[in-house]
Formats: structure tokens, C-alpha cells, sequence
């Protein structure tokens, strides 16, 4: 196959990833926005190199015209989650979205590769819109969490050191590392509820902070610096005491007097 046609095929599978590391990195921002805990840690991808197609299509036998219909993962995601159990609500996430049709999942939680790799992937059909019209084509979605990922990354360079024949000794070292990967995940799904509050209270934080900045800044505008003074003063000695309860109740006192003085400076004829 020429150069310029491998390009015109691997193109639409070069937008199919642009397209959904976006839509995944959106619903990612969507849950933070809600003050909700998201399962999604990170999101990235990449389209298979000529050589690896090439590499694939001679260990498979597929002939040219069964490319595209043969090698379901050309187009690669890969999405990160911080704990075990957040794989599952991902996988649900993706199994309900109306632009993604699942047609395959091979679970490897379930069903551990010997080498000690650890992941879950789905295969789907993802549509993207061309010159040409509507292109249908397969992605494979790998979900896996960060030690599952550390460690399947890798596992990939020595494999591509060795060429596939992993020495005895490191092989048996990656099975150790595995299994030590495997008690890692355990031992943070032990604690997740309480990295979860913690997380979900300092996006709350950051939030409350953002909106308290606007506000003052708006009451700075209608030129009122003694107020904004003593308001700045107040929110540094709560927000020094990170106490959430207390910068809400501070929130919520700040937006009443906000619209008050907003109200009052609209209805003084000398504030115009």
C-alpha cells in the first residue's frame, strides 16, 4: 500500500481519537463541575503505527481488504482510574453513551493473563463524519488503574527489548510485581471511600473559593474598598481555618449582601 493511502485510511481513526479523548476528558469535567466524585482519572490515546498494523496483519494473517475489519485496535484509548472498582462504572458509563456501540469486552480482572497483566477492554464502533460521509470503525478502550498501568507500561518496554522472549528471571520478577500491583489496588480499595470524601471536598473547596473571589471582586467594582477590606479580611481567617462547614456559611452570607449592596447601588442615583 502507498504512503499517501495508508494516510487516507489511518486519518478518520486519527479524528476518531481526537474526538473522544475530548468527549471523555468533557465527562470527566462534567462530574467535577457537579461536586461529584468521577471515576475517570486521566484519558489518552494514539493510532497504531504502519509498522505495528503491518506486525499485526502477518501474526493474524489478514489480508489487506480485511484490515479494517480485522484489527479492532487501530485506534486505541486508554482510560485511567485510581481504583478497581471505578473500571466497572467507567465500563457503564461507556456501555450507556449513544455514540459508542459496544460489540466486545475481554476481561483481563477476571481472567488474569499469565504474564500477570491486568486491564479491561472494550471494543466498540465509534462513527466519525468524513469528506466522504459517515465512516464507521472499531476502537479498543483499555481501563485499567494507575498500578495496573504503571505496570502494564512496563511490561510493554521489556517485551519490545526481548522481542517477545522475556528472560526466565524477568518474567518471573514482572509475576512478582504483579502480584504486588494486585495487593496495591486492595489495599487503596480499602480506603477509597476516604480518599473520595477528601477529594470531593477539596473540588467543593476550589469551587467555593472561585465563586467567593467573583463575588468580592464584583463588590470591588461597585467601589466599596472599606467593605471589600474587611471581607477579604474575613474570608483569608476561614479560609486559613479550612473548615468547609464555615467558607459555605461564609458563601452564602457574601452572595445576600452582594445582591443587597447590588440593589441598593442601582436604586442611589448618585452611584450612576
Amino acid at each position: 500500500m502507498e504512503i499517501q493511502l495508508w494516510r487516507e485510511l489511518l486519518d478518520p481513526y486519527e479524528q476518531a481519537v481526537s474526538e473522544l479523548i475530548t468527549k471523555f476528558n468533557n465527562l470527566k469535567a462534567e462530574h467535577r463541575k457537579r461536586n461529584l466524585y468521577s471515576p475517570i482519572e486521566s484519558v489518552s490515546g494514539r493510532v497504531k503505527s504502519v509498522s505495528s498494523i503491518l506486525e499485526k496483519m502477518k501474526h493474524k494473517n489478514v489480508p489487506f481488504e480485511r484490515l479494517e475489519a480485522e484489527i479492532e485496535d487501530i485506534a486505541g484509548l486508554r482510560i485511567i482510574t485510581q481504583f478497581v472498582e471505578d473500571i466497572e462504572k467507567v465500563a457503564q458509563l461507556l456501555y450507556q453513551r449513544s455514540d459508542l456501540e459496544i460489540v466486545e469486552q475481554k476481561d483481563y480482572l477476571a481472567n488474569q493473563k499469565k504474564s500477570g497483566y491486568r486491564s479491561f477492554h472494550l471494543i466498540a464502533r465509534y462513527t466519525v463524519d468524513c469528506i466522504g460521509g459517515p465512516k464507521p470503525l472499531f476502537v479498543e478502550i483499555q481501563i485499567r488503574t494507575m498500578a495496573m498501568n504503571f505496570w502494564a507500561t512496563t511490561e510493554h518496554s521489556l517485551q519490545y527489548k526481548y522481542r517477545g522472549n522475556l528472560p526466565e528471571r524477568v518474567a518471573a520478577r514482572l509475576t512478582n510485581a504483579a502480584d504486588a500491583i494486585f495487593m496495591l489496588d486492595n489495599e487503596m480499595s480499602s480506603v477509597r471511600s476516604e480518599i473520595m470524601n477528601a477529594q470531593i471536598d477539596s473540588q467543593m473547596e476550589l469551587q467555593l473559593v472561585k465563586d467567593i473571589l467573583n463575588c468580592i471582586e464584583n463588590i470591588y467594582r461597585l467601589d466599596n474598598k472599606r467593605e471589600v477590606a474587611k471581607i477579604q479580611n474575613e474570608f483569608y481567617r476561614i479560609y486559613a481555618a479550612h473548615n468547609l462547614e464555615e467558607l459555605e456559611r461564609f458563601h452564602r452570607q457574601l452572595d445576600i449582601f452582594a445582591e443587597g449592596y447590588q440593589a441598593q447601588s442601582i436604586d442611589d442615583p448618585l452611584s450612576r
